[in-house]
């Protein structure tokens, strides 16, 4: 009947019996099977349960009449099956039926297949954002210790050897010099990289919020506080780096609370009694003495013990001065490729001696920071400039900012020029800079008499009047 009534609309494989039925689906692909639920040797229920394991994705019909329809309540439900349909069946109906199960067919596939493609698709997007950030991390911590001066290969050395480990680690130096860029660089070198890396800096926490950032808030702890309550920084680097930016400027109450945790590995959440396990490795940072503030009263001298587990000071930018060109030239390349809106379209600019020597020559009180915001305005002026075709970009003392062009400090170049000069005589302090600007330029003479604002002839004769090489 089935074949008379829709060999037009269809095409048809049919069977005389559940067991040839098996064998047809054994060969072929089908999107709908249809079966009667009286049938020789066997019932169309246990057809479609076996049909369901060769052709999982088939669509699934019973005919059944209406005595059999309370038998048939949980093998529908079982085996999957799309619809039953009672006998005698309308013809119309039935054709209707049929494209509907089609229909359900081919969506059915096509979700799965978008399915796949999604979960390739969020493989792939979780391995590149694993890669992205491992090269952010990466170059994070490449910003913090490019250069090879004697002071910072010794920040290099101590990296290498404090990444791996678990201990607590202390980041002294200047603001600006790069502590928390080395931070990334230690929780990338650790057995916690893939994992969290959370920063606070608590001098921008205020005293009265700090309890709640670091330790969570339990639902309506307070007046205000959120239905779900909220983790905490301790809890958000559980398993992974909490990095502690400006730890001197910690108070006393807090820094107590944080000693607990160093010692517990324990956090209770603001209105909760519950303490809950929270794995952390902490790296802090301060540009403050805190044995003068524990001296003082002002830091407690046992929580400085704890977090003093390893400790690395970084060197200012003016006491390490060789290093700055290779900052220079790792911030241009940097911020040049930042900016560019395609791969193809990266475009990195050159430096003339003359900017370089500017650059060098300049005492850099924010550091590391400093310099590389002044890099990335050079950058952005030159490339958004007009230029002739053919001509590479090229940063010039033009794209310097005002106050770092035109400083005339008196500070002598190197660090040696952070001395007093006081009792010194002209002589020998011109001596003394004009050593140490050779000494800054590779005995380059150019660039020397260009930095220290004289002619080249009159270096070579200076040279000559000190006996300097």
């Amino acid at each position: 009947m089935f074949r008379l009534a829709y060999k037009r609309d269809f095409t048809l494989l049919t069977a005389e019996s559940g067991a040839a039925g098996l064998d047809v689906l054994r060969k072929t692909d089908v999107a709908v099977a249809v079966a009667d639920q009286r049938m020789p040797e066997m019932p169309g229920v246990e057809f479609l349960r076996q049909s369901q394991e060769l052709r999982p994705e088939a669509i699934r019909i019973i005919l059944t009449g209406y005595a059999d329809i309370e038998v048939l309540v949980d093998a529908v439900n079982s085996s999957r099956i799309y619809r039953y349909v009672t006998k005698p069946w309308d013809h119309q109906e039935m054709r209707i039926t049929l494209k509907r199960a089609i229909e359900a067919y081919h969506l059915e596939r096509e979700n799965a297949r978008l399915l796949e493609e999604l979960k390739v698709a969020n493989e792939r997007l979780g391995a590149e954002n694993v890669y992205l950030k491992q090269r952010e991390e990466r170059d994070a911590g490449i910003d913090g210790v490019v250069g090879a001066s004697p002071a910072m290969l010794e920040v290099q050395r101590l990296l290498e050897r404090v990444g791996p480990s678990p201990s607590t680690v202390l980041l002294l130096g200047e603001t600006g010099t790069g502590k928390e860029l080395l931070a990334h660089g230690i929780h990338a070198a650790s057995r916690r990289a893939g994992r969290a890396l959370v920063s606070v800096n608590i001098a921008a926490v205020p005293d009265t919020l700090l309890e709640a950032e670091f330790f969570g808030v339990s639902p309506g702890a307070y007046t205000g506080a959120e239905r779900q309550g909220r983790d905490g920084k301790f809890k958000l680097a559980d398993g992974g780096t909490l990095f502690l930016d400006e730890i001197g400027d910690m108070p006393m109450t807090m820094q107590a609370k944080l000693l607990r945790v160093l010692e517990s590995g324990e956090v209770v959440r603001l209105g909760s009694n519950e303490a809950r396990k929270a794995d952390v490795r902490f790296v802090s940072a301060t540009n403050r003495d805190l044995r003068a503030l524990a001296s003082e009263g002002k830091f407690r001298e046992d929580l400085f013990f704890r977090i003093n587990g390893s400790h690395l000071h970084i060197p200012a930018l003016r006491e390490r001065r060789e290093d700055i060109p290779a900052l220079v030239s790792h911030a241009v390349d940097r911020f040049a490729h930042e900016m560019a809106v395609k791969p193809q379209d990266v475009l990195v600019p050159g430096i003339t001696d003359g900017a370089m020597m500017r650059l060098t020559a300049y005492a850099w009180p924010g550091n590391v920071r400093q310099l590389f915001n002044v890099v990335q305005n050079m950058v952005v002026a030159c490339l958004s400039e007009p230029r002739p075709a053919g001509t590479p970009p090229m940063l010039d003392l033009r794209h310097i900012p005002d106050d770092v062009r035109s400083d005339h400090s008196d500070e002598l170049p190197g660090p040696a020029g952070a001395a007093s000069l006081a009792g010194t005589s002209l002589e020998q302090i011109e001596k003394r800079a004009i050593r140490e600007t050779l000494r800054l330029t590779a005995g380059n003479r150019e660039h020397a008499a260009m930095l220290l604002g004289i002619g080249e002839r009159t270096l070579y004769r200076k040279l000559k009047e000190y006996g300097l090489r």
